[in-house]
């Protein structure tokens, strides 16, 4: 049978094949996703990198990868297609007849589409979670194993050297304070340059410590180790991915949502195709009582 190509009919073919499309969706996996690519190294650059800054030189070397670019163009795509979706929804609220079938199916399709932009972007962004967190741990186990890797004679020569260095510096105090009470009276030229000196010193020493780059991360105000930050990056993407799981059963069962109007628009237009108009007043049995009466 051919249908015309006006015929409110054709809208009920065009609508039934969308329910069984769209439950497969959510299940088919995102094409996107696996064409994209993202291969940040755990380098020893990264591990030595003061305070907050290993988190910002990772996600300035993602910004540069093309899972990033992919990232952004279903993202933009997202919300283009939220204002094809509010243009249609109110272009049929004022349309009729056949017009407002057509954009109903139209509609339908627009809401497919948009779900599969949602889908993509999760997956995209569940991906990018689970590269940090790989990359995390596997700087972390560095981290560990290069602290494990000092054995107990290291250890006892770092200490000495240490003891070694104090005892040096305090020598170095005691000689300084000797000139400056050997000089201290007479207010020579070289007193007034060496307490310059020490001034100037103090000062950039305490510039240093307060430089943002040589701040150490926190959390709620308490001062992290580079390890206790590396945790604490892993927590936020393993809770990303979580939160990501939970985003996909929101879209699913828009998607379920969206099989439901098209089951409903394929009802709509299968009673309107048949156009079975005013329903005919029942005529009731008239009983030949004539033949018996007389």
């Amino acid at each position: 049978m051919k249908l015309k190509s006006n015929s409110p009919l054709r809208y009920l073919v065009l609508s039934l094949p969308v329910a069984g499309v769209l439950i497969s969706s959510c299940i088919i996996p995102s094409a996107i996703a696996a064409d994209t690519s993202w291969s940040p190294a755990a380098s020893e650059r990264l591990i030595k990198l003061p305070g907050n800054h290993l988190e910002k030189a990772v996600e300035s070397d993602f910004r540069k990868s093309e899972l990033a670019a992919a990232l952004i163009e279903t993202e933009d795509s997202a919300k283009l297609k939220q204002a094809t979706l509010g243009d249609l929804q109110g272009a049929i609220e004022r349309a009729d007849g056949e017009t407002r079938y057509e954009l109903q199916h139209q509609f339908l399709l627009e809401k497919k589409s948009y779900v599969t932009m949602l889908k993509e972007n999760q997956d995209l962004r569940q991906k990018r979670a689970r590269i940090k967190l790989r990359l995390y741990e596997r700087l972390l186990g560095k981290l560990n194993r290069k602290k494990q890797g000092n054995t107990a004679g290291q250890k006892q020569l770092v200490s000495l050297q240490q003891t070694a260095r104090e005892r040096m510096k305090s020598s170095l105090s005691k000689v300084d304070m000797k000139l400056m009470q050997s000089v201290a009276m007479s207010e020579s030229r070289y007193s007034r340059e060496y307490a310059r000196n020490i001034s100037a010193l103090e000062n950039l020493v305490a510039a240093v410590n307060a430089h943002p780059a040589n701040q150490a991360p926190q959390l709620n105000g308490v001062l992290l180790s580079q390890e206790d930050y590396l945790r604490q990056l892993i927590s936020q993407n393993e809770a990303e991915v979580a939160l990501v799981n939970q985003e996909r059963a929101i879209v699913s069962n828009m998607a379920k949502l969206i099989s439901l109007d098209a089951l409903a628009l394929s009802e709509e237009t299968q009673f309107a195709s048949e156009d079975l108009g005013r329903a005919p007043e029942e005529e009731r049995q008239k009983y030949a009582i004539d033949f018996f009466i007389n």
